[in-house]
């Protein structure tokens, strides 16, 4: 698989995971479009910025809470993904984007396991192939 259709694929399963946080998550929402397209296209390209934030920013803000990271066995991750969350809400709205978590707490911090269940499915039917 080349490198653009492993974009693709991680694009598509971000996207699907950031829609699946936006129905199950009432925190979280889509500005939908009377038409279906916009709101394919809204989730595509909020899926291109949350897919950025998280191959950028992400690693740096893992690495200075690394010493949290340990001390809770993990669990400060979710909180790094519901960061990364809202940072993507953040840049959504700077962008023009539809795209909106309404607190950091319970929106972000739900919508972080939401995300992370789904990708992590998604991930398992669609493996990641370097052929």
């Amino acid at each position: 698989m080349g490198l653009l259709s492993r974009i693709a694929v991680k694009t598509a399963v971000n996207g699907a995971a950031l829609w699946v946080a936006g129905l199950v998550v009432s925190g979280i929402s889509f500005n939908r479009s009377t038409e279906w397209t916009g709101t394919v296209v809204t989730i595509v390209l909020v899926a291109l910025v949350f897919g950025l934030v998280n191959a950028v920013i992400k690693p740096v803000v893992k690495l200075f809470s690394l010493p949290l990271i340990w001390l809770t066995l993990g669990l400060f991750t979710l909180v790094v993904n519901a960061l990364m969350l809202e940072l993507t809400s953040w840049l959504a709205g700077n962008l023009g984007l539809g795209f909106h978590v309404d607190s950091f707490f319970w929106s972000a911090v739900l919508g972080a396991v939401v995300v992370t269940i789904v990708s992590m499915v998604l991930n398992i039917v669609v493996p990641d192939r370097k052929d």
